[in-house]
């Protein structure tokens, strides 16, 4: 219940604030925008390039495993167990 008290007044005091500082919170917006827009957009060139790193890597890794292979394995482990039941 407290909780939920003192999240109502500090909704209160934003908003008062919020109003008297009205021409503040757009200079401190004007300048915080640019900044997390570089940030965000370096985060984001990180993480592609990681997916890219990481498709990579399993492109090597398929064509060293050759899955076509190991496909024609399975099913011919199918056949085998469905022949077994039959007997």
């Amino acid at each position: 219940m407290s909780v939920l008290i003192g999240g109502g007044v500090a909704v209160l005091f934003g908003l008062i604030g919020l109003i008297i500082w009205w021409r503040d919170f757009f200079v401190l917006l004007k300048g915080g925008i640019p900044i997390l827009l570089l940030l965000g957009g370096a985060l984001a060139v990180y993480v592609g390039i990681d997916e890219l790193r990481e498709k990579v890597r399993k492109g090597k890794k398929r064509s060293w495993t050759r899955p076509e292979r190991s496909w024609k394995r399975q099913r011919l482990k199918r056949k085998n167990t469905a022949k077994s039941l039959k007997r």
